[in-house]
């Protein structure tokens, strides 16, 4: 697989990433043999960030990855890591913690739960309004000069913060959703990434299912599926935005590919400093979205793509409010 930098100060990496959220959280059940044979896949096919956080499925991630890892070569994997968003046992979410102490005690758990020495780059999993950025980044920057984290990341923040930040010490890459339907990244947020050398780690590429074409309408959400809380998902929009789906299979098929493979390799080519994660769970969606590395797009494809596909296409907010993040540009 070729690898793509992760920003100017970060390591070198696989063009795509494996976001592992969804083995153990948020997406209804998952199989633990197939999640583990996924990871192992993924690596063994030259992808090297593995994203989790620490509160997908109340550490059950981190463990999963510890255990995907034993007996592998650590330095196989860049592992990637959300930390500071608060649950409850009845799942509810409570908002970020994102404090000195906080991001301290974090971190020792996260390295207990993975079984590792490092974390490879450490990122607040949102913007805490309680706390200043440069705080969270100087408590970062403290377990980097003790050798416990090599990399600092940011998630879900704006162009101020990312200037703030990055004052304090380097950042390597912005976790954000980007995708042909998300989009609000290129306004500000983007060029503002690539003015400071900070690359961008791109999650939700396929917008949680709506783009792969393997979404049908009527399709039952299992319990624990957060899409069945997701405006975009909801009865009123689901048809619209199935139709953006239907609408680049149009274009993926006389090129010999699914519209997940278009949807991804869409991203793909929109620089050398994003590295999409895909979150599969099973080889074969793995094996389908690493397919869309060999699909070379001209400029007149980004733009039958994009006239298929426009942007802010999409009915519907990314997330329920309450799980909005709260972007500079926002505020």
């Amino acid at each position: 697989m070729n690898t793509r930098p992760l920003g100017a100060t970060g390591p070198a990496v696989g063009a795509l990433g494996l976001g592992c959220m969804g083995m153990s959280d948020l997406y209804g059940p998952a199989d633990r043999t197939e999640s583990i044979a996924t990871i192992h896949a993924a690596l063994d096919s030259g992808v090297t960030v593995l994203d989790t956080g620490d509160f997908y499925g109340m550490g059950h991630n981190e463990l999963l990855i510890a255990e995907a890892l034993r007996g592998r070569d650590r330095e196989q994997a860049v592992i990637s890591v959300k930390f500071g968003a608060l649950r409850d046992a009845d799942d509810n979410w409570l908002g970020v913690d994102a404090r000195p102490a906080a991001v301290k005690n974090f971190a020792a758990y996260t390295l207990k739960r993975l079984g590792t020495d490092h974390i490879n780059v450490y990122r607040p999993a949102r913007l805490d309004p309680a706390v200043p950025i440069e705080d969270t980044i100087g408590a970062i920057a403290e377990l980097v000069r003790a050798g416990h984290v090599r990399h600092i990341g940011l998630s879900e923040v704006g162009a101020e913060t990312l200037r703030r930040a990055a004052a304090v010490h380097p950042i390597v890459d912005l976790q954000i959703e980007y995708s042909l339907i998300s989009r609000g990244i290129e306004a500000e947020i983007l060029p503002v990434c690539r003015e400071l050398g900070i690359g961008v780690t791109a999650y939700g590429v396929l917008s949680r299912g709506l783009l792969s074409g393997h979404w049908a309408p009527g399709r039952a959400m299992p319990a624990g599926d957060f899409r069945a809380h997701s405006p975009r998902f909801a009865p009123e929009n689901l048809g619209h935005n199935l139709g953006l789906a239907e609408a680049l299979r149009a274009v993926a098929e006389p090129r010999g590919a699914t519209p997940a493979q278009v949807a991804i390799a869409w991203v793909l080519h929109q620089g050398q400093d994003i590295v999409p994660l895909v979150g599969a769970r099973r080889r074969e969606r793995l094996t389908e979205a690493i397919s869309a590395l060999d699909l070379e797009l001209s400029d007149v494809d980004l733009k039958t793509i994009e006239r298929a596909v426009p942007a802010d296409a999409a009915a519907g907010a990314r997330y329920p409010e309450p799980l909005m993040a709260h972007l500079d540009s926002e505020r």
